[in-house]
């Protein structure tokens, strides 16, 4: 048979694969040949197939969501809700003319919480949405301020003579930090003072007040370590301040972690609006919400809490609603998910998810008990939130810190990290017990743990030069809020 060049080549270019044809395999393309753009824009529009592939390969480099057991944000929700969120991802939340019925669902998730807060009923209360906790704490340390500012003025106190002050437990997330420093606030820490009692110090706290103090934030699930500062001891006290006081100081609770946890698992604890000097109270949808972030909430007892000067008036069914936020455009999504998760869980169902999360945490707690190796600080039975350290008496040549890079090796994130003031010196690692962990999942963490422990063990470890600061004290490894 006679070959000729022509049919040759005829062949050859029914073999090859043109970048821009449908036949071009992902990896074959020309798009897959490149560095993705670092600095500058690409100059050409690529395939949407191939554009999500060396996307989705990217995010192959994070850590798995479920294995980051340091995390509070929720990591998991049912397709249901999901299909919610894809559904209402285009709606504008701070449009309340064009959206009016996310609207009226943020209302609706405001006044259930409100009733979980149990606001008072010969009150005004007023709320709103935030994009998370943080915001939130931002909104409420603004209504202090000007709350503070307006009435001193009318007692005739020098606003401008100094700073005014916000009392906070030295245990806070550090939003608070950046709210002082944002709006010309001197930050008054309260330092914890008992190990074996990692709170707030009450009468420490009220000592610090005077009449430039625009309020106290005590925490309901201190990012440290879990624990509950005493809100109840904190209101008694501020009580018998206030009936002295020149200026009364009101409370913020950060119920970041614990305001959408205790309501269904300890309902007759009272850290909420039941207490007189609690004026508003901030939270995250987001951690035990049940909702992928970032969506938070705040409110306060009564509309006398919130300044009118901090609301703005926009249209909403031909009248004017007042709003207080300081992000402006953002997707309604996370309202209908956290309006969805309330109908679909309804009280019992949020009441079932928590105290299954509480237990896996229990169980976590006795499980590295049981290894003679460390101390508890937080067990989880207030909240799901498992906080422990090496014993003094351990004698090992690894720290928390070698421990927290060896569980890295299975994939499992959890932090090591010092505790704030008066214990700079102490390091603990702290696990967050959330709705997708099973107790499967943490029987497979201790099984994982303790691989570690004789790994290190075994090993030659000792604490990595790179880990430390100049002074050659460690830093913490994946420490999140």
């Amino acid at each position: 048979m006679l070959h000729s060049k022509q049919a040759s080549e005829i062949d050859e270019k029914k073999y090859v694969f043109k970048p821009d044809t449908s036949a071009t395999p992902i990896f074959g393309s020309l798009e897959s040949d490149t560095i993705l753009p670092r600095t500058t824009i690409g100059q050409e529009a690529m395939n949407p197939e191939i554009a999500y592939q060396l996307i989705s390969d990217e995010m192959m480099h994070d850590g798995n969501p479920r294995y980051n057991l340091c995390t509070f944000v929720q990591t998991y929700m049912e397709p249901e809700a999901k299909k919610v969120m894809e559904d209402t991802m285009a709606t504008n939340a701070i449009d309340k003319a064009e959206y009016p019925q996310t609207t009226e669902v943020e209302k609706r998730c405001v006044n259930i919480i409100s009733n979980l807060w149990h606001a008072p009923a010969n009150e005004n209360y007023m709320g709103t949405s935030t994009v998370g906790s943080s915001e939130a704490c931002m909104l409420g340390g603004m209504a202090m301020k000007f709350r503070w500012r307006k009435r001193a003025e009318a007692l005739g106190i020098d606003t401008t003579k100094r700073k005014p002050n916000l009392i906070v437990s030295s245990g806070f997330q550090v939003v608070w930090e950046k709210f002082c420093v944002y709006w010309d606030i001197e930050m008054r820490q309260v330092p914890m003072t008992d190990m074996n009692n990692l709170r707030m110090d009450v009468k420490a706290a009220i000592e610090q007040c005077d009449e430039y103090t625009i309020g106290i934030v005590p925490i309901m699930g201190i990012t440290y370590t879990g624990t509950f500062d005493d809100i109840v001891a904190l209101d008694a006290a501020l009580t018998e301040y206030n009936k002295t006081a020149k200026l009364s100081v009101p409370i913020h609770v950060d119920a970041a972690s614990g305001g959408l946890y205790l309501p269904f698992v300890d309902p007759d604890l009272v850290w909420d609006f039941r207490l007189n000097n609690v004026v508003s109270i901030s939270t995250s949808g987001h951690k035990y919400g049940l909702v992928y972030p970032g969506i938070g909430w705040v409110l306060w007892r009564d509309k006398e809490y919130l300044p009118e000067e901090l609301t703005f008036k926009v249209a909403y069914l031909g009248a004017f609603e007042p709003t207080f936020q300081i992000n402006f455009s953002r997707s309604g999504s996370q309202i209908w998910a956290q309006y969805y998760n309330f109908v679909r869980w309804g009280f019992e169902g949020y009441k079932a998810v928590h105290e299954r999360t509480r237990d896996v945490g229990l169980f976590l707690a006795k499980s590295l008990t049981e290894t003679g190796l460390f101390e508890i600080l937080n067990e989880g039975k207030n909240i799901p939130i498992v906080c422990w350290k090496l014993k003094d008496n351990a004698n090992k040549a690894w720290d928390l810190y070698d421990l927290a890079d060896r569980l890295r090796y299975n994939g499992w994130q959890v932090p090591a990290y010092p505790l704030p003031a008066n214990f700079e010196n102490v390091s603990i690692m702290r696990i967050v017990v959330r709705a997708d962990q099973s107790m499967e999942q943490m029987a497979l963490f201790m099984k994982d743990l303790q691989a570690a422990v004789e790994a290190l063990d075994n090993s030659h470890i000792v604490q990595h030069k790179n880990n430390v600061d100049e002074k050659g004290k460690r830093i913490p490894t994946g420490f999140t809020h």
